[in-house]
C-alpha cells in the first residue's frame, strides 16, 4: 500500500460578501490572483473573505492528484488521525477551526457570539436562525491598517458622549443615563447601568431614534462644513456608518463601543458575548467551526434584539485592552504566536528574514493550515515537493515536518493556524 500524502496545496473558497473590498483593492483578490494567475478578478466585484477549512458552506479543494478524495473535508473524514490524537478526539474527527482572510470595505454588523452552553440552548430553539450548537470564537490579527469595534468603553467615555450628544441622550432615556452617571466606582453597578442603557437604546421605538439619529447626522454634517471639531460626537465615523447604513439604530452604538485600530501584526480577540463590528481593512482571521451569530446592527439581517441584551459582556475596558499580544516562540526567534483563552485555535506567524535561505516548519501535534503571504519557497515534505508563493494555502497533517528552501530576495511572511491543546 503507498503511503498517504499528508502535505498538499489547497484551493480556497472565496465568499463575495457586499461588504468585501471590490476587484484588486481587495487582498483576498490579490491572493488568489497571485496563487493562480488563470483566474480573472472582476473590478466591480467584492472579493470578501478567503475560507480556508473544510466548513460546509466553504470546504477547500485539494490540489494533488494522487488524492482521490476531492475537498478537505472528505479526507479528514477518511483520515482522523491527520488531525493529531488530542484534537481528533476531542473535536470529535472535525478539524476545529476555519482560517480565513478577510478584506472590509464596508462595516460588517454589529454582532456577538453565543457561549457553548447558549449556541446549545439558541440551536434547540431556533435552528432556522442558530444553526448549529457551537460557540465562535474569533481572532483578528490585522494585514493592513485594520479598524473595528470591541467590547464596551470605558464608562467615562460614554457618559461624556451622553453629556455631549443630546440626541444619543435621548434615544437612551434620563432614567438609564442617571442610572449609569450614578453607577461610577462599582463595577457590578456600572454593568448593570450598562445593560439597562444599552437595553434601552436596542428598544428604542423606530420612529424616535430615526428622528434623534437624522437630527444628529445633520448636526454633524453642519458642524463638519463650518470646519469645527466634532470629535466630541464621533463625527466622522457616525458619518461613515449613516452613509453605509443609513436610519440603522448600530450609528448610535458608536458611543458604547471602542473603536480599535490595528497595526499589521497586532490583532484582537473576541471571546464569547463581546460585541464587536469589523469596520475596514485586511485580516487574517481564526475562529472556531460555528455559523452562531447574534446581531445588533448595521444590517439588513434579522436581530434578536433580547438574546443580545441578555448575553453581552458589559465589562468596560479600554481600546487598549483589546488588543491581544502575540508572544515571540523562545525557540525559533521567526515565530510569533497568537494563543488565545480557548481551545480551538492558535495562529502561529511566521516572518523569515531575507538572510536565511531555508527554514523548517516545524512539527506539531495537530493539523495546520498554512497561508503565503509575501515570498516565494519551494516546500518539501514526506512525500511532496510544492512551489509556493504569495497566495498559497497548504494543508500539513499532524506531526508532518515541512522544509522550506526560500527563493524570494526579501524573506517569507506565512501565517499557520492550528489547534494546540
Amino acid at each position: 500500500m503507498m503511503a498517504a500524502v499528508n502535505v498538499f496545496p489547497l484551493k480556497c473558497v472565496v465568499q463575495h460578501y457586499a461588504w468585501g473590498k471590490v476587484g484588486l483593492e481587495s487582498e483576498v483578490a490579490k491572493l488568489a490572483l497571485s496563487d493562480d494567475p488563470s483566474i480573472s478578478i472582476e473590478q466591480e466585484k467584492p472579493y470578501a473573505e478567503l475560507w480556508m477549512g473544510a466548513h460546509p458552506k466553504g470546504d477547500a479543494i485539494i490540489c494533488d492528484n494522487r488524492i482521490p478524495q476531492k475537498t478537505l473535508g472528505e479526507w479528514i473524514a477518511k483520515h482522523p488521525d491527520c488531525l493529531g490524537s488530542k484534537v481528533k478526539d476531542i473535536f470529535q474527527g472535525q478539524l476545529p477551526f476555519l482560517f480565513k482572510v478577510l478584506s472590509v470595505n464596508i462595516s460588517l454588523s454589529i454582532q456577538a457570539h453565543p457561549t457553548k452552553e447558549l449556541a446549545v440552548q439558541l440551536h434547540t430553539q431556533f435552528p432556522d436562525r442558530y444553526p448549529d450548537k457551537n460557540h465562535k470564537p474569533e481572532m483578528a490579527i490585522a494585514l493592513t491598517h485594520f479598524e473595528g469595534l470591541c467590547g464596551f468603553r470605558p464608562v467615562e467615555e460614554i457618559i461624556g458622549y451622553l453629556k455631549n450628544v443630546p440626541e444619543f441622550h435621548a434615544v437612551i432615556g434620563n432614567e438609564a443615563a442617571e442610572a449609569l452617571e450614578n453607577s461610577v466606582g462599582d463595577p457590578r453597578q456600572v454593568s448593570e447601568a450598562l445593560k439597562k442603557c444599552f437595553t434601552r437604546m436596542m428598544n428604542c421605538e423606530k420612529k424616535t431614534f430615526i428622528d434623534q439619529l437624522n437630527m444628529l447626522v445633520k448636526r454633524v454634517l453642519q458642524e463638519d462644513t463650518a470646519g469645527k471639531d466634532t470629535t466630541g460626537s464621533n463625527g466622522e465615523l457616525l458619518l461613515q456608518l449613516h452613509s453605509q447604513f443609513p436610519g440603522d439604530v448600530g450609528c448610535f452604538v458608536i458611543y458604547f463601543l471602542n473603536l480599535v485600530k490595528l497595526q499589521p501584526g497586532e490583532a484582537m480577540f473576541l471571546g464569547a458575548n463581546e460585541p464587536h463590528a469589523y469596520l475596514y481593512g485586511d485580516c487574517m482571521e481564526c475562529m472556531a467551526c460555528s455559523d452562531n451569530t447574534v446581531r445588533a446592527g448595521l444590517t439588513p439581517k434579522f436581530i434578536d434584539v433580547q438574546t443580545l441584551c441578555e448575553m453581552l459582556n458589559y465589562t468596560p475596558a479600554s481600546a487598549r485592552e483589546k488588543i491581544f499580544p502575540s508572544v515571540r516562540d523562545p525557540c525559533d526567534p521567526c515565530v510569533s504566536v497568537y494563543d488565545p483563552p480557548v481551545p480551538d485555535f492558535t495562529v502561529i506567524r511566521i516572518e523569515v528574514p531575507s538572510s536565511m535561505e531555508r527554514y523548517k516548519v516545524a512539527c506539531i501535534d495537530s493539523a495546520s493550515i498554512l497561508l503565503v503571504i509575501r515570498g516565494e519557497a519551494t516546500s518539501t515534505a514526506a512525500l511532496s515537493e510544492i512551489n509556493i508563493r504569495r497566495g498559497s494555502v497548504l494543508f500539513i497533517a499532524a506531526n508532518e515536518g515541512v522544509g522550506l528552501c526560500i527563493r524570494s530576495v526579501d524573506g517569507m511572511l506565512l501565517f499557520r493556524a492550528c489547534c494546540m491543546l
